[in-house]
């Protein structure tokens, strides 16, 4: 029996905040007009960023805004 979307996700996160930090970042980049990491036909961008997870093709950098040190 084949798992949905949604069961695979949560098969996948587990409730982990990185990955689900990992997905939203993706997610927000394809919206905005990124190029997939894989060959697909998918156009859901949830499912997109997903597959690309799956495959290990994308990782969690901090941003350069949120890394730096707070200034006093």
């Amino acid at each position: 029996m084949d798992l949905t979307l949604p069961q695979r996700l949560q098969q996948s996160v587990q409730g982990s905040f990185h990955k689900t930090a990992l997905l939203q970042k993706r997610v927000r980049e394809l919206i905005r007009g990124a190029s997939p990491l894989i060959e697909t036909r998918e156009t859901n961008p949830i499912k997109i960023a997903f597959l690309e997870m799956e495959r290990g093709l994308i990782e969690l950098i901090p941003d350069e805004e949120s890394s730096a040190p707070p200034s006093l």
